[in-house]
């Protein structure tokens, strides 16, 4: 097996962030449709990770990485459901909230719960996705506003 041209730092950056934002949309699928985590990695992985739509490619992805956020969301989703309702005003339980935004709270949760990426970068890297999901719209402020709040609680040593 031999192995592709090394990648630059930018070009790791840009694939994590990309598998961020797949995480996000196949916890959102797998909530809709039923969905096993297998199936819908599976799915990802091959029609998703730098597929070419309408002549837009998509981004190729971290494998390693979109797995371990969507496992571990699956895995830890009770504990990060609860953290997310925490920081969310009482009014507002996490079910209540954008699909899009559940899908996104529980990817950050996981790798703020069991990932190695300080959680400041998380929380960048998270609004990043709100961005691209809610451009025009206050979502990424409500989101900055939540996850620095998951992040403070779940590593509070980082702050």
């Amino acid at each position: 097996m031999t192995e592709g041209p090394a990648l630059s730092g930018n070009q790791k950056r840009k694939m994590r962030s990309a598998s961020r934002l797949y995480a996000v949309q196949a916890l959102f699928q797998m909530e809709r449709s039923g969905q096993t985590v297998e199936a819908v990695c599976r799915e990802f992985e091959d029609f998703r990770f730098g597929a070419v739509y309408d002549g837009d490619e998509m981004a190729e992805g971290d494998l390693s990485l979109f797995r371990k956020l969507v496992r571990d969301a699956v895995n830890h989703q009770a504990k990060i459901d609860q953290m997310t309702d925490r920081a969310l005003v009482a009014k507002w339980p996490i079910a209540r909230i954008d699909p899009t935004l559940r899908a996104l709270f529980r990817a950050a949760g996981a790798e703020f719960v069991e990932g190695e990426a300080p959680p400041r970068v998380v929380i960048v890297e998270f609004v990043d996705v709100a961005r691209a999901f809610f451009p025009e719209s206050k979502e990424p402020k409500f989101v900055n506003a939540v996850l620095d709040h998951m992040a403070r609680e779940a590593k509070p040593e980082a702050f």
